[in-house]
């Protein structure tokens, strides 16, 4: 699919636009500049022809800013990657130095862009746009990017330029998304599993903000990848973009089909990271836990044992987890955890025939049936598979009220033996015959 990028300096509207194409609220918009961190990806078409969009941070040339020096270079790799490129630059403002760095980087690249002159939402603010023949341009574009007006004569000269490519059709993919604590290593970890400096990675807590997909292809298996803010406590989010992000990390969660949760072994499995863990749990998420800075830790005979134990005895019930140790600086067994993510999904998504099932679990539960309550035996006769995105099961019996939960943990410990469903949450209903 081609590629077009958003480029310009902060705070021009460059998200606001990409969230229109998309048509969803993807990338975070503030009045804030500096917001949009990462390069975000999204999917748009216009006149029959689809293309992948990029949303860029702002280009500021030579700040002191730890973060700019990240940003311009992930706006130098979006340029690189983009076959066509829109350019985006605020009528309010005029032309700035900074609109001229990035024309000049736009010319360099030999790329076909389009400069989009934005917040021309009055008939007064058409003129003023004239100004922007200074940076060398034979045409430019007047639109609106926060209602979307003037945007279709920009969208229909675009998609000439755009290299036609055979239709694909793209199932939705599995996604899996990497959530944590700030500064775990979330990031690293998928700049480390694609091999390029797709995320701005920093000391700083934070830098992190949007969900952002990256598609990967390995183990035969195509996914997608969601990047993550980090999770912090309530008490500790201060500003509305922080708390924004961590929204976002939610809904990410909501949304996908794994759960790969990084901790940083330093700080331990603490009250956040549990945190994390019961809302995937929750949510019926396949869940990975990733010990991340493994290297870091001065290590014993037992100490990898110790260490695993603790995480199973916070997450009780729900033991069968898969618990990896890696380091993301030293790549210690990363693809092995991402083999593992592919394995709880493949789980997930386990369908168990209903013959299999009866035969398998009936005679189980007749050589250890349910315990009287209350003077009344309990007898199951069937049970079969719920057609759902995670594993339900229902069992049917005469008495379902009179079951209790040491006896529903022991039949989903027999579908565990039995059917492997490692890092998957099951969910068992008893019903009325």
């Amino acid at each position: 699919m081609s590629i077009v990028a958003i480029v310009g300096r902060p705070n021009v509207g460059k998200s606001t636009l990409f969230n229109r194409l998309i048509q969803r609220r993807e990338a975070i918009v503030d009045a804030v500049s500096g917001v949009t961190r990462d390069r975000h990806y999204g999917k748009s078409d216009w006149n029959g022809k689809e293309f992948s969009l990029i949303d860029t941070g702002g280009y500021v040339k030579g700040s002191d800013d730890v973060f700019e020096a990240e940003i311009d270079k992930q706006v130098e790799l979006a340029i690189d990657e983009a076959d066509a490129i829109i350019f985006m630059v605020d009528v309010e403002t005029g032309v700035t130095g900074m609109d001229e760095d990035v024309a000049h980087l736009l010319r360099k690249s030999k790329k076909p862009f389009f400069l989009a002159v934005n917040k021309v939402d009055s008939a007064n603010r058409l003129n003023d746009a004239a100004e922007f023949y200074s940076l060398g341009v034979e045409k430019y574009y007047t639109l609106s990017s926060i209602n979307g007006s003037g945007s279709g004569e920009l969208l229909d000269d675009l998609v000439k330029v755009l290299p036609d490519e055979p239709e694909r059709t793209d199932e939705d993919l599995p996604r899996f998304a990497v959530v944590g604590r700030p500064n775990s290593g979330k990031s690293s970890f998928i700049n480390a599993l694609i091999g390029e400096e797709r995320f701005v990675v920093t000391d700083i807590p934070g830098t992190t903000r949007d969900s952002i997909d990256t598609k990967y292809n390995r183990f035969g298996f195509e996914f997608n990848l969601v990047d993550t803010a980090g999770i912090r406590k309530k008490s500790k989010v201060k500003e509305d973009i922080e708390f924004y992000s961590v929204m976002r990390s939610v809904r990410a969660i909501e949304y996908c089909d794994v759960v790969i949760l990084l901790l940083d072994a330093t700080r331990g499995f603490d009250g956040q990271v549990q945190n994390i863990f019961w809302l995937a749990q929750r949510n019926n998420k396949g869940i990975v836990i990733l010990v991340n800075k493994w290297d870091l830790v001065e290590k014993e005979t037992q100490t990898t044992k110790e260490f695993e134990a603790h995480i199973r005895k916070q997450c009780e019930p729900f033991v069968d987890i898969p618990i990896v140790f890696i380091s993301v600086l030293t790549k210690q067994r990363i693809f092995k955890a991402i083999e593992t993510a592919v394995d709880v999904y493949k789980n997930r998504s386990r369908k168990i025939k209903t013959s299999v099932l009866n035969d398998t679990m009936l005679p189980i539960i007749q050589a250890t049936p349910p315990p009287a309550y209350k003077g009344k035996y309990v007898k199951i006769k069937f049970c079969t598979q719920l057609p759902t995105p995670h594993p339900c099961f229902a069992f049917f019996c005469n008495l379902p009220q009179y079951l209790r939960d040491p006896y529903k943990r022991f039949i989903e410990n027999k579908l565990r033996e039995n059917f492997n469903y490692t890092g998957v949450p099951v969910t068992i209903y008893f019903r009325k015959k």
